[in-house]
């Protein structure tokens, strides 16, 4: 008997070694399962990111191809005979149409067009086409004895053409009869293809190969692989070929290792992708994950040594835990109280009494849940009527249900009480201060409907108001107002002040338009400078939201002071009343939206109440920019060009392009009506570049000493690839860079924070001159002569227009020009339209002009550029004019003296 209790220990022991060997040995039987499921996952794995490339790489085939076959489909679209390739096909028209359409692709090397013997009827080289015959070649054969229009590609050649390796793509050009007219042929050199390659080369292991439907393969990389024009006689890749792209395995004849293969067609050819990668590639994190796997099985078993081990240990633990279990009671951040059945106090924390102000004589084991209630009352840290608070507690737990309270004592601290029965009848109750949370929770609240630079309504807020005055109209037929306002060109005062002090701009806003409101409104701050109002009105709507326009008008362009400059602004008002101009909030903002666009129109610094009409004008505003979207695509823009001459002489020395929009319905329109919404809505970059590169392409068959101005928008600085746009035109054209002038606005100068004066620098580079147009009605133009060195300045027509008879504009002028001078730019005065006017011009030493007595705008065919547009220089018995001149250049001015010109 005495070795009984022994025996029993070690025989339980044994059980629980042999329950833990056996769920080691499952354990491992299933980590095994496991890895070689993680094996065929990771092969999955490698198989879908190979199929995913290979789709990607099959679009951009297709997309370096479909350019090819559009072109050659095009070519090709006439039946013709052979006589009829030669005749009509092998003209030097037709030669330059070939280059042309050569480069607008840039994939390919040459365009070749046989007649059906293979002769060279014409090409994309040089001109006259040499004696050549391709009757020998594939892609000639390929056509002999078909009817087959479809797409052909050849397997990898040497081009007698090129000097390179290329595939070429051809399209077979019927006769009237059915047979073979001709072949029209273009190479892609087999080099192009790495670019394809080059893209996915950081992808470990894997290979990418361009094959013909029938197994050929056309392009290989890397090229260490098999050579290209090797055919595939795998089986597997021409069922997944049929199969329009699918996954096989192969192993590679060279080094004996396994490839995972991925193959997708180029959509619409007779062209395939595939995408390799080796298996030991596939299943290299495999194998480094398996290791990891086996190293944390074997630590495992490991620590279930050591937790048997453990269980000994564990009795002699039990003694400290009691201790420890008062500490954690009494260092825990919330109080907690445990009551038995009949709700007296089983025990307590420090934490609890500290919460309440409670003695700790006071609270004894055994104290009642009323008792602690008193002792509360008279600490004044109880909320709740005590009675019904008992009530309701006893109730929960009689029916184990647990209960939250939330209460919030006297000195403002809110205490989260649970009360969770412990089965027997009695419960646990845990007490959590958490003041900080809820006026976190508040301050989270508050900011999420509400702006935080101005403090006022947010759009969420604004819109949950128009409900609630949708609804009150609804209940009581009150109408209200919805005012919309936005400060008028704040973006030039946000450029002129900086961010932080149009953000203080905006805070002095919104505190005058807290001292206008009523205590019903809501005030709220819906976009960057929009700003909004909901006005409940009473007898007069209409009335009443045009007085509460009226005062915000008045009280809103006052004079601010941010920091240290005195600022003066405007605001356009937009007013929308419900139920008259809707019921719907969307509709409501809409309609005042539209209104401030009515003001905006009508000149600003004014209100405007909705109307239907302004809906209709929305909408033929949406169908202007649709059609002007359309006009690039149809072609309905042409550029005109206008001289500008040199004074001295009256000959041309450079010529500005201007683009103008012939309308189908309205004729000729101007830029100013469509130039502005072409940056709205973002046309102007590729107008722009259209414009660019057909003014240089004309230019550069004018004298060699006469220039090319070009307008640039603001937006085109914004976009990022101005400087690559210019240097591509100029290389397309070959207009030298030293003939090209940049013109731009003041504007570009302000949108500092998209690097406008780096890209000027980096146009200047290029060799073009950049010049700075309407110089003078800008906001601070002399500080942008300090900004960038010019090539020249263009001196607005407003100041030329009344040069004769105001002596203001004739100080201005000469101001200009003395300016110029001295920073060593020239000058280019606009809109001359008077001999007078450019007499006084060459009397105050401006270099350049530009205006109607030269020249209106017009085609390119036009242009004289060989002779003067006017007078060179005023009649000798002209003493009047030349004592003019000799004061402008003794003195720098010109006289004061009115004299009436000529009209136009």
């Amino acid at each position: 008997m005495p070795s009984a209790s022994p025996h029993r220990h070690w025989a339980s022991f044994g059980t629980l070694i042999a329950v833990t060997a056996s769920v080691i040995a499952a354990s491992a039987l299933a980590i095994g399962v496991a890895v070689w499921q993680l094996r065929s996952d990771a092969i999955a794995s490698a198989n879908e990111d190979s199929a995913n490339l290979a789709t990607v790489l099959a679009d951009q085939i297709n997309r370096v191809v479909q350019p090819i076959d559009a072109a050659l489909v095009d070519l090709a679209r006439h039946r013709l005979t052979a006589e009829q390739v030669r005749d009509m096909l092998g003209t030097a028209r037709v030669h330059d149409d070939l280059r042309e359409r050569l480069a607008g692709l840039p994939q390919a090397t040459a365009i070749v067009i046989a007649d059906a013997t293979g002769e060279l009827v014409n090409w994309s080289l040089d001109w006259p086409v040499r004696p050549l015959n391709f009757r020998g070649r594939p892609f000639h054969q390929d056509f002999l004895g078909t009817t087959d229009d479809a797409l052909r590609v050849s397997g990898p050649l040497h081009s007698r053409i090129s000097s390179t390796h290329v595939v070429l793509f051809s399209r077979r050009i019927a006769a009237p009869d059915g047979t073979l007219g001709g072949v029209v042929a273009m190479g892609v050199p087999i080099d192009y293809f790495r670019n394809v390659y080059d893209s996915i080369a950081p992808l470990a292991a894997r290979s990418f190969a361009l094959l013909r439907s029938d197994g050929t393969v056309l392009a290989r990389f890397p090229t260490e692989l098999e050579p290209s024009g090797t055919p595939i006689h795998d089986l597997s890749w021409f069922a997944a070929a049929a199969r329009g792209g699918g996954f096989y395995t192969t192993r590679d004849p060279q080094t004996g290792e396994t490839r995972l293969v991925a193959v997708r067609p180029v959509p619409g050819h007779p062209l395939f992708v595939n995408v390799a990668i080796t298996e030991s590639a596939a299943l290299a994190t495999w194998e480094h994950r398996a290791l990891w796997i086996g190293l944390g099985t074997l630590l495992g078993f490991l620590c279930c040594a050591a937790l048997l081990s453990g269980l000994v240990r564990k009795s002699r633990r039990l003694e400290q835990t009691s201790s420890q279990l008062d500490a954690a009671l009494n260092n825990m951040s919330h109080g907690l109280c445990m009551f038995d059945r009949d709700g007296r106090l089983i025990l307590h924390n420090a934490r609890y009494r500290q919460m309440y102000g409670l003695a700790a004589d006071a609270v004894r084991p055994g104290t009642s849940l009323r008792e602690l209630l008193r002792l509360r009352t008279e600490a004044g840290t109880v909320c709740a009527d005590p009675e019904s608070y008992l009530a309701e507690l006893t109730g929960a737990i009689s029916r184990d249900t647990a209960t939250h309270v939330m209460t919030r004592l006297g000195d403002g601290r809110v205490i989260a009480v649970l009360n969770d029965p412990t089965g027997d009848g009695g419960w646990i109750s845990v007490h959590e201060d958490i003041t900080e949370r809820t006026q976190a929770e508040q301050r989270i609240a508050h900011m999420a409907r509400h702006d935080a630079l101005t403090d006022l309504a947010n759009r969420l807020l604004f819109r949950e108001r128009m409900d609630e005055a949708i609804a009150r109209l609804g209940r009581t037929g009150k109408s209200f107002a919805v005012l919309i306002f936005d400060i008028d060109l704040f973006k030039s005062v946000n450029d002129s002040l900086g961010h932080s002090g149009g953000d203080a701009l905006l805070e002095a806003v919104a505190e005058r338009l807290r001292r206008t409101a009523s205590p019903d409104d809501t005030l709220g701050r819906i976009g960057g400078d929009e700003f909004a109002v909901i006005q409940h009105c009473h007898d007069d709507p209409r009335g009443e939201t045009g007085a509460r326009a009226e005062r915000l008008l008045d009280e809103l362009r006052a004079p601010y002071e941010i920091e240290g400059k005195r600022i003066v602004i405007g605001i356009s008002i937009g007013v929308a009343i419900a139920p008259d101009d809707g019921t719907e909030p969307s509709q409501i903002l809409r309609n005042a939206d539209l209104a401030l666009y009515r003001a905006k129109g009508d000149g600003r610094g004014c209100y405007r109440f909705f109307e239907p009409a302004m809906d209709a004008d929305a909408q033929l505003q949406r169908e202007f920019e649709f059609e002007l979207r359309e006009a690039l695509v149809r072609k309905e823009f042409e550029i005109h060009f206008q001289p500008i001459v040199d004074i001295a002489t009256c000959r041309p020395c450079a010529v500005e392009a201007l683009v103008r929009w012939r309308h189908p319905d309205h004729g000729l329109i101007p830029p100013d009506k469509f130039i502005p919404v072409a940056e709205e809505i973002g046309l102007i970059i590729p107008l722009g570049e259209w414009i660019l590169d057909t003014a240089c392409r004309i230019a550069a068959a004018w004298p060699a000493d006469v220039r090319l101005a070009v307008n640039l928008s603001a937006v085109q600085f914004r976009s990022g690839n101005l400087v690559e746009v210019v240097r591509d035109a100029l290389a397309r054209s070959g207009l030298p860079a030293a003939r090209l002038e940049l013109e731009i606005t003041e504007s570009v100068l302000l949108q500092k924070d998209h690097g406008g004066l780096a890209v000027l620098h980096d146009l200047a580079a290029l060799g073009v001159h950049i010049v700075l147009d309407d110089f003078g009605t800008g906001y601070s133009s002399l500080s942008y002569l300090q900004l960038f060195p010019f090539s020249k300045i263009k001196i607005d027509k407003s100041f030329v227009a009344d040069l004769p008879t105001r002596s203001d504009c004739a100080a201005i002028v000469c101001t200009v020009v003395n300016l110029a001078k001295a920073l060593d730019m020239g000058t280019t005065a606009e809109g001359v339209e008077t001999v007078e006017q450019l007499e006084l011009l060459r009397a105050a030493g401006c270099r350049e002009a530009q205006g109607w007595l030269f020249g209106r705008p017009g085609v390119a065919g036009a242009l004289v550029l060989d002779q003067p547009l006017a007078a060179p220089r005023a009649p000798a018995s002209a003493p009047a004019v030349g004592r003019r001149g000799a004061e402008s250049d003794a003195g720098g001015r010109l006289p004061t003296r009115r004299v009436v010109g000529p009209s136009h």
